[in-house]
C-alpha cells in the first residue's frame, strides 16, 4: 500500500473527551482508531456523491505510478495527458522535470502526489 498521509485536526476538548469515552469503553482501541473509522463510515455514506464526482471529472481511483518510458511514449507521439486522481500520483525519480511539462498538461490529485521536489515546482502551475 502506498504511503499514507498524515493529517492534523482541532477538536472541542467536549468532542475528545466524549471521543476517549468511547475508547475507555472499548469501544474503539484509541483515538487514532476512531477518526479512521468515523471517516469511513461517512466516506460509505457518501458513495453516490463521491461516484458521482468521479465520473463528471474523468477520475482514475487508486495508485497511479507513471516513469520515464511512459513519458517517453506520450512525447514521442505527441501526445499531452491531463491526469485526474483520487487516491496516490507518483512520478518516478528517472522524469526529469523538462520531461514532465512537455507530456502533462494538467494534475489534479485529491489524495497524495509524489514526485521530486523539482518536478512539482515545474509543474506547479499546471496542478490544481
Amino acid at each position: 500500500m502506498p504511503e499514507t498521509e498524515k493529517i492534523t485536526i482541532n477538536m472541542s476538548a467536549v468532542d475528545l473527551g466524549k471521543v476517549d469515552l468511547l475508547v475507555q469503553e472499548g469501544l474503539y482501541s484509541n483515538r487514532t482508531d476512531f477518526i479512521r473509522t468515523s471517516i469511513r463510515n461517512l466516506l460509505d455514506k457518501h458513495n453516490l456523491e463521491i461516484q458521482q464526482a468521479v465520473s463528471r471529472h474523468s477520475y482514475a481511483i487508486g495508485v497511479l505510478v507513471f516513469d520515464k518510458s511512459d513519458f517517453d511514449k506520450h512525447k514521442n507521439k505527441g501526445e499531452k495527458i491531463k491526469i485526474n486522481v483520487v487516491g496516490f500520483l507518483r512520478l518516478s525519480n528517472d522524469i526529469s522535470p523538462e520531461l514532465a511539462c512537455e507530456v502533462i498538461e494538467s494534475i489534479q490529485v485529491r489524495g497524495i502526489f509524489q514526485a521530486g521536489d523539482a518536478t512539482k515546482a515545474a509543474l506547479a502551475d499546471r496542478i490544481k
